[in-house]
């Protein structure tokens, strides 16, 4: 296998415009990569925060329009949410695995297992009104494979896309980016089977390396008001055959805590 990069570099790219739905987002990327005084070369990679996608795929509910039934509302009273919030919730997720005031922890119908289903109210809308809330992409692999395939056309390189998304973790304080949609490169990198420097052979170590490009890109992203949407990730050499976000996922069989 290919050593790792002994240099990588991370640009947020300016000038990212509010995005509404039916946003070309590949050409919003090339218009803030020409902003940046940048142009895709074979190898990078383009981070994508969620909400941008979703936004720019229509996934914008507005809670005025659902009408919660009583599971909801019965769990609304529980946590301390307002109950057509976890009707949405609930409609984007398999099962309940937690709640309590305040937290309501569910496995998403993609197997995801995080806190509202990533249902988020936070920059969704310009203004201050939490009438509306944004669901995960319906297919975020999917989005993933189509923004890569539509910028390598446009743009004459061989790149990769992730797109990115904040988790909670368990036993750990706060949020990290971590990768909802991956597409031109791994999202695991299986290093079994290779030798340490001892020459020791490793027998469990995985690594989530779209994961670890989703986190190293949240630094440059932030989780406030930076507006900083999208990130190039420029260094990374040759890896194993591209793979999605999906196999990131711990198979049922495998889930000691499930």
């Amino acid at each position: 296998m290919t050593r790792p990069a002994q240099r990588l570099e991370l640009f947020a790219l300016a000038g990212v415009p509010w995005v509404e739905a039916g946003a070309d987002l590949a050409e919003v990327a090339l218009t803030s990569l020409a902003r940046s005084a940048r142009r895709l070369e074979d190898g990078d990679v383009l981070v994508f925060a969620q909400k941008l996608v979703s936004k720019a795929e229509g996934r914008l509910v507005d809670l005025r329009r659902l009408e919660p039934g009583s599971r909801a509302q019965r769990i609304g009273r529980a946590v301390g949410k307002d109950p057509r919030l976890v009707e949405l919730i609930l409609s984007e997720s398999r099962r309940v695995v937690r709640q309590a005031p305040g937290v309501l922890i569910v496995e998403h119908r993609l197997g995801f297992v995080m806190a509202n289903a990533g249902v988020d109210q936070s920059n969704v809308i310009n203004g201050n009104d939490d009438s509306f809330a944004l669901p995960l992409p319906v297919d975020p692999d999917g989005s993933a494979e189509r923004l890569r395939a539509e910028l390598t056309r446009r743009a004459g390189a061989r790149v990769g896309v992730i797109i990115n998304d904040s988790f909670g973790r368990p036993w750990r304080v706060g949020t990290v980016g971590v990768a909802i949609g991956c597409a031109g490169l791994p999202a695991v990198v299986d290093r079994r089977g290779h030798h340490d420097l001892t020459g020791r052979t490793l027998k469990a170590t995985v690594v989530g390396h779209a994961d670890e490009l989703a986190a190293a890109a949240s630094l440059v992203m932030g989780q406030a008001d930076e507006g900083q949407p999208i990130v190039l990730v420029r260094g990374l050499l040759p890896a194993e055959r591209a793979s999605a976000a999906s196999t990131l996922v711990r198979p049922a069989a495998e889930d000691l805590f499930r």
